[in-house]
C-alpha cells in the first residue's frame, strides 16, 4: 500500500459546492487529516470570492500569489478568473489544495496554477517580488504569527503590488489591532468591502518602504 492510501485511510473528504462568476466549485475538506484550521471552508473566503464575482474582477494576465490557502477556494478562483495563481501553505496542507486544483481547474488552464510550502517568516526569501497581486482570507487569528506574516507581504510585494485580505474583526484574536494600528505602518490600506464582521482591505507597500524594511 502506498503512502498517499495508507493517509487516506486515517480520514474522510467532505465535499460543498460553491457558485463563483459562473463556476461552480467542488471543494473538499480533509476531515480528521490533522490540518487543523486549513481543514475548513471560512466565512472571509467566500466573502472574498463573492465580492470578485460582484465587482467583476478578471485578472488575466496576472501573476499571483495566495497565502495560508487552506482549501484553495480562492487561488482556484483567481485561476479561473485568468490569473497565473500560486497556491501556499504549510506543507501537511498542500495535498489537500492540490486535490481541489485537480477537481475545479480545467486541464487546459492548470499550467496558470502551482501549489508550494510557504512557512511565514521563513520560506518568503525563496519567492520573488514581482507578483501583481497578493491574496488572503482568514490569516489574520494568531498575533504570535504577524511579524512572521508581515515579514512575508513586505517581501512579496514590489511598488505595483496589490494586497486584497478578507479578516473576520470579531471571530480572530488580534484582528483589529493588526489592520488598525499594524498595517497601516508599512501599507496603504484601504476597507473596501464589509460583509456582517468579515472586511476587504485593499493594500500596496508604502513608497517608503519600497527597498524593504528590517524587523
Amino acid at each position: 500500500m502506498s503512502h498517499a492510501e495508507d493517509n487516506s485511510l486515517s480520514f474522510h473528504k467532505e465535499e460543498q459546492q460553491i457558485e463563483f462568476s459562473g463556476h461552480l466549485l467542488k471543494i473538499t475538506t480533509f476531515k480528521g487529516a490533522y490540518l487543523g484550521v486549513s481543514a475548513f471552508v471560512w466565512e472571509p473566503g467566500l466573502v472574498l470570492c463573492r465580492y470578485f464575482e460582484n465587482e467583476k474582477i478578471n485578472f488575466t494576465g496576472k501573476k499571483m500569489i495566495e497565502l495560508g490557502s487552506g482549501t484553495g477556494i480562492v487561488g482556484i478562483l483567481a485561476v479561473l478568473l485568468g490569473g497565473d495563481v500560486t497556491l501556499t501553505d504549510r506543507p501537511c496542507v498542500l495535498e489537500q489544495i492540490e486535490y481541489n486544483v485537480s477537481a475545479n481547474i480545467p486541464l487546459r488552464c492548470r499550467h496558470r496554477s502551482k501549489v508550494s510550502a510557504l512557512a511565514w517568516g521563513t520560506d518568503q526569501d525563496t519567492y520573488p517580488s514581482d507578483f501583481d497581486f497578493i491574496l488572503a482570507s482568514d490569516v489574520v487569528y494568531s498575533p504570535t504569527q504577524f511579524p512572521d506574516l508581515l515579514r512575508t507581504l513586505l517581501h512579496l510585494c514590489n511598488e505595483k503590488t496589490t494586497i486584497y485580505m478578507c479578516s473576520n474583526m470579531v471571530a480572530r484574536e488580534g484582528a483589529i489591532n493588526f489592520h488598525q494600528e499594524l498595517l497601516p505602518e508599512l501599507f496603504n490600506s484601504e476597507l473596501i468591502h464589509t460583509y456582517r464582521s468579515n472586511c476587504i482591505y485593499k493594500m500596496t507597500k508604502k513608497q517608503t518602504l519600497a527597498r524593504g524594511i528590517s524587523f
